[in-house]
């Protein structure tokens, strides 16, 4: 279907047949908020994700097309012509990709024609801006046989959204896009990138996406404020304590200086920072031993700390999340992503899996007003050539 579609906009006399992409979205299990305080995460690549076929051409002219913004039709830029335009819209992504791709030092030596299809549900907080960004890395990579490092090319991604686009995000939505593997967490340090797999047997239950669908634009929502809270933080307990983040402590030390922040919105920011990656901590050890119970527990403690010390939650996470606990054969539920809207994710027994959905959906359209939108997910590869 896709490669039909791709000699409808690219007509085939242009080239021949183009090659295939696919790079995954991400969940993250438990860890919200840590990355950019130099504490620990837990994603996982999901099944959802986004499709690329690209064909090189002759010229220097890149010509990109989504199937999820068809009404934006083909946008065009050159090679030598590689600053962000508000009117290249989505395409400014692969763009800011494919110019630090270059000034890394490798010249991309022809244009492309790409065709762009994701079955990520756009602003849900799944990361679809990562997945597009490791789509185009791979791509690029791929196709002009770099052999680039994978670990570069995810730092490259970090690059276009903090630099290109001016999001002040952390690393690990690239990270968990590029590097994820199938049936495993990641637990990654954010602060060194220190990273190891952990394997998830989820053999007898599910995990559910649960789609609030109240966008979210992380460039504008509270991320920001959020960050410079917890900044704020980290520079009074700092008069006491010699530390470069909060991911530093453990919950007896934060407890023990935290007298040194003498502000009860900045005392909670930080709290929720080092107490969200003790759990995250815990959460591996939880998976080691094969306690899928405990660690459920622990991303229910996470929702709650996102919600009352953070604040990052809003009725419809809390909605979703509350009903999900309920429900007979939850092991555990959480906001996933920056907040404010996106998604929330359970891990349910696979035979009331029906049920929770049911359940969940009709006491949130009751109480929101619309409807919540249900994925089950399986846990997938990282970013790669088909």
């Amino acid at each position: 279907m896709l490669v039909e579609r791709f000699h409808e906009i690219f007509p085939k006399e242009e080239g021949g047949d183009p090659r295939a992409f696919f790079s995954p979205g991400r969940i993250n299990l438990i860890g919200e908020h840590t990355d950019y305080n130099g504490g620990h995460v837990f994603p996982c690549a999901i099944t959802y994700g986004t499709y690329g076929l690209a064909r090189k051409r002759e010229d220097r002219t890149v010509r990109m097309f989504s199937m999820n913004f068809e009404e934006k039709g083909i946008i065009e830029f050159q090679l030598d012509e590689m600053n962000y335009d508000v009117n290249h819209n989505w395409a400014n992504y692969p763009k800011g990709m494919i110019r630090y791709i270059q000034e890394a030092g490798r010249e991309v030596p022809n244009g492309l024609d790409v065709l762009v299809y994701g079955n990520i549900p756009n602003g849900a907080g799944l990361s679809s801006s990562a997945s597009l960004e490791m789509l185009i890395g791979v791509m690029v990579d791929d196709m002009f046989a770099y052999q680039i490092d994978r670990l570069d090319l995810v730092r490259l991604g970090k690059r276009v959204e903090n630099e290109f686009i001016g999001v002040n995000s952390g690393i690990m939505d690239q990270f968990a896009v590029g590097m994820g593997k199938e049936n495993c967490g990641i637990l990654l340090d954010c602060h060194t990138l220190k990273y190891e797999y952990a394997p998830l047997n989820l053999s007898g239950y599910k995990i559910v996406i649960m789609n609030t669908n109240k966008r979210r634009e992380l460039a504008d929502s509270k991320y920001n404020e959020r960050r410079s809270e917890c900044e704020a933080a980290l520079t009074l307990l700092q008069q006491g304590k010699d530390i470069q983040s909060l991911g530093e402590l453990n919950e007896a030390e934060f407890e023990a200086w935290k007298h040194l922040i003498k502000d009860d919105v900045l005392e909670k920011r930080a709290k929720h920072a080092v107490y969200e990656n003790q759990r995250t901590l815990k959460a591996l050890q939880a998976l080691k031993e094969g306690d899928l119970l405990r660690f459920g527990q622990l991303m229910n403690a996470s929702h709650v700390s996102l919600r009352d010390d953070y604040e990052v939650t809003g009725i419809e996470l809390d909605t979703l999340v509350e009903a999900a606990w309920k429900q007979e054969g939850t092991i555990g539920a959480r906001m996933t992503g920056a907040g404010f809207g996106g998604c929330a994710i359970a891990i349910v027994k696979d035979e009331t899996v029906e049920t929770f959905i049911h359940e969940v959906g009709s006491e949130y359209k009751t109480k929101i007003g619309y409807e919540a939108i249900f994925y089950i997910a399986s846990i997938g590869d990282g970013a790669k050539a088909l």
